[in-house]
């Protein structure tokens, strides 16, 4: 039987980030691993991390990785967008990261691998038992109508809310001091971005692990 593996943000933090990955009982050519989005941003390993991911995605061809709200801001920063909101939220360490990896002699701050790989994340993953995503989903709208802001941005409406989508929802986003599991969702954001623990939890077992 396949299991399932669903981390909560890494927001930089590339040594929790390795420990978890060797605590879980994964085979890497038989399971999935299934990344929650916020890879970037408060920590102060960016870089690495994004190294990692993407190092990791060619042993485990089967990993999913999803986008979170500081992924999409870190696009709208390197279109020219809005760099004052994005970097008070915890872009300016992930701008420090690239600056102390990354060449100076390209104009790019990203590098083409990793803008390969921040193109590339989806904004949902569904199987027959669950719906994973970043933030979560509007109660009561079917999931082809849910809109991308709600699926990176929801907090309070989807935290509160009991009401089911046929499947349970494995989400991170809304830190929470430990992994919330409720009959309609699984939290797995437990504040590594503010000194808390990175969760991962096996699935349909529901094991957790920590680093």
């Amino acid at each position: 039987m396949q299991k399932l593996f669903a981390i909560g943000d890494i927001h930089g933090h590339f040594d929790k980030l390795v420990r978890l990955i060797d605590k879980i009982d994964i085979d890497f050519d038989r399971d999935r691993l299934i990344f929650l989005g916020d890879y970037i941003d408060r920590g102060p390993d960016t870089f690495q991390v994004v190294e990692y991911l993407i190092d990791l995605k060619k042993i485990c061809p089967r990993s999913v990785f999803l986008m979170g709200n500081h992924e999409y801001m870190l696009d709208a920063y390197l279109s020219g967008g809005d760099s004052f909101n994005y970097l008070v939220s915890g872009g300016r360490q992930t701008v420090d990261s690239y600056l102390k990896n990354v060449p100076t002699a390209g104009d790019a701050l990203v590098p083409p691998a990793h803008r390969e790989f921040f193109d590339s994340l989806l904004l949902y993953y569904e199987t027959e038992a669950y719906i994973f995503v970043h933030a979560g989903l509007k109660p009561k709208i079917p999931l082809e109508k849910q809109s991308a802001r709600d699926m990176l941005w929801i907090r309070n409406s989807f935290m509160r809310s009991s009401y089911h989508h046929g499947k349970k929802i494995v989400f991170g986003h809304t830190p929470v001091s430990a992994p919330l599991v409720e009959e309609n969702k699984i939290g797995l954001d437990t504040g590594v971005a503010y000194g808390g623990k990175l969760t991962c939890v096996q699935l349909p077992q529901e094991i957790f692990f920590q680093a």
